[in-house]
Parts: structure tokens; C-alpha cells; sequence
């Protein structure tokens, strides 16, 4: 092969390799050229596969930025299975929905999950710090699933996300929808708690790149789990998700997209503990009064008037 055609392919593979990382298992490409790769002389070569587990993870060549593909949705007309936007990172990829599965088959994915997470060391540092991966709990068939940013020091001693007295208070909101803990799910982005090298207590934002490095274990939570309903719970929450950092005062809400579900941004717990004002309160309500319509709750006339002013 040419020099140039070398240079393309590792190039290509490099770019697949990426979005794989961020949790992206498929990419669409459209007739045309989907027709090019028809072409023997690209036959020979594997190129037809659409799927990012074709990629070889050897060919690590650095790409520059401006010549990385641009992937574009596919055409109404081209044969993709079920395709949904997935927004991440400001770009739109059109991504096939996996068949839902046998009740008995998604425990047992499930379960794989749990353990490729708990043995997980991609973070050094982190594995070495933490006490226990806090993997998230509750109903894996909920139709509500809740996102925080990431363990703090309750959380990795009890192996639980939001069990300190910001997940007390979560709790709390959840029964006033009307709803049990149990009932929902409730994870983070990050898996362990980000490490505080040289601090006795506190917590620390994670980087994007820990964010980055643990955030498929969630993508697939949500593909198994298939909510109705997002809610990230605080700024860290939403730019992991998201990929914004505007600011979760802006974004807090307005109903926002992620992997095809609808994702409301509101304030996280411990920001309701700093800010004890009745009007802060009353604005993470109204986020989960949409999140209750939403879902398709009743809202009774008390819940409706919780947190306002007689």
C-alpha cells in the first residue's frame, strides 16, 4: 500500500479507537460511501465492518486534529437498526439501539458489569486510594435513574453512592415524589473516589480525563437499564455527561438529551445543605415535578405547593 493510504487507515483506526473509548459502539456511514467499500480493493482490507470492535488497538498513531473524520447522521434511506441521536461532547452520532433483553440476560449482564467494574484499574491512583468501587444501586429495571458526580468518604467506605448526608437528603426527595429508593437507580460518573493525596477529609473534583477513562461503565448501566428518565444531579454531573460547563445554574431545569433519553440537570444534594433557602429548595422540586410528569406521575395539589410560602 502507499505511504498515504497507510497514514489514512491508522488515521481512521486511531479515530474509532477514540470514540470506543467514550463508550460509542457504533457509526453510521452513509450509501455512498458505504458503496466505495464495496470496492474490492478495500474488501481485502476489512474495511466493511461497521462496528468499533473491528478496530485494532495497536495502530496508535497520533492523528492531527483537523483532519479527524467528521461523522455525519446517516440518511433516512440507509438500513440502520433503530438509530438514535447520542449527544456527547456537543457532536450528534447516530447509534443503533441493541434489542431489549431476556429479564434473566440483563442480571447476568448486569452481573459481568459489577465485576469488570470491581476489578477495574484503568486509574491507578485511584485504585490504589480507594477502599471500595461504589458501582451504583437500586433497580436495574427502574424507570428513573439518577447521576452524581462521584464517591466521597461515606460512599467508599460503605461501597454505596449518595449514603452521606447528601444521599440522605436525596432520599428524602425521591419518597416525596412519591417514589422508594429501592425503586430507582442511582450511580456517578466515577466509579472510585477521586483521591485527596495529603488532605484527612474533603473531596475533589474529578478531571476529564478520569471522567472519560471510567465513564463507559455508566454508558452501559443506562443501555441495560433503559430509564425513562435522567436526572444529573449537580455541574460535575452535567459537564460529564454533557460535556457543558456552562453552569448547572443555567442548565438546571431544562430538559437536556442523553443516549436518546431525556436528562434533566438540577442541583446536586449537597448544594441544598450549603443553601438552605426555601427558593433553592423549591427549584430542584419543580425539576422533579417535570421529572414526575414525565414519567407520567400525579402530582397531587401538597406536592404541587411543597416548598412555597403560605
Amino acid at each position: 500500500m502507499a505511504a498515504g493510504y497507510e497514514e489514512l487507515l491508522e488515521a481512521t483506526i486511531q479515530h474509532l479507537d477514540e470514540l470506543k473509548g467514550r463508550g460509542v459502539r457504533f457509526v453510521s456511514v452513509s450509501p455512498e460511501a458505504l458503496s466505495a467499500l464495496a470496492n474490492p480493493k478495500f474488501q481485502k482490507f476489512g474495511f466493511a465492518s461497521q462496528k468499533l470492535e473491528s478496530a485494532k488497538p495497536e495502530l496508535k498513531k497520533p492523528m492531527p486534529e483537523a483532519s479527524k473524520p467528521t461523522l455525519k447522521s446517516a440518511p433516512a434511506s440507509f438500513p440502520v437498526e433503530s438509530p438514535m441521536a447520542l449527544e456527547m461532547r456537543g457532536e450528534k452520532i447516530a447509534v443503533p439501539t441493541s434489542p431489549a433483553l431476556s429479564p434473566e440476560a440483563k442480571a447476568a449482564a448486569f452481573a459481568d458489569l459489577h465485576q469488570r467494574a470491581m476489578a477495574c484499574v484503568k486509574c491507578a491512583h485511584l485504585a490504589s486510594s480507594r477502599k471500595n468501587v461504589v458501582f451504583g444501586v437500586g433497580d436495574i429495571n427502574a424507570q428513573l435513574m439518577l447521576v452524581g458526580e462521584a464517591p466521597g468518604a461515606d460512599e467508599d467506605i460503605q461501597g454505596e453512592p449518595f449514603v452521606g448526608k447528601a444521599g440522605q437528603l436525596l432520599t428524602k426527595i425521591i419518597e416525596t415524589m412519591g417514589l422508594k429508593r429501592g425503586s430507582v437507580y442511582i450511580a456517578n460518573i466515577l466509579k472510585c473516589r477521586p483521591d485527596t493525596p495529603g488532605q484527612a477529609s474533603g473531596n475533589r473534583k474529578p478531571t476529564p480525563e478520569e471522567m472519560q477513562t471510567c465513564i463507559p461503565f455508566l454508558h452501559e448501566q443506562i443501555d441495560l437499564i433503559r430509564p425513562k428518565v435522567l436526572v444529573a444531579l449537580g455541574g460535575t454531573a452535567v459537564e460529564g455527561l454533557l460535556g457543558k460547563t456552562v453552569g448547572i445554574m443555567k442548565l438546571r431545569g431544562n430538559w437536556q438529551t442523553y443516549r436518546g433519553i431525556p436528562l434533566m440537570p438540577t442541583y446536586h444534594p449537597a448544594y441544598v445543605l450549603r443553601n438552605q433557602a426555601l427558593s433553592e429548595k423549591r427549584k430542584v422540586w419543580e425539576d422533579m415535578m417535570m421529572v414526575m410528569e414525565k414519567l407520567g406521575m400525579q402530582i397531587s395539589e401538597k406536592q404541587r405547593k411543597f416548598f412555597t410560602r403560605p
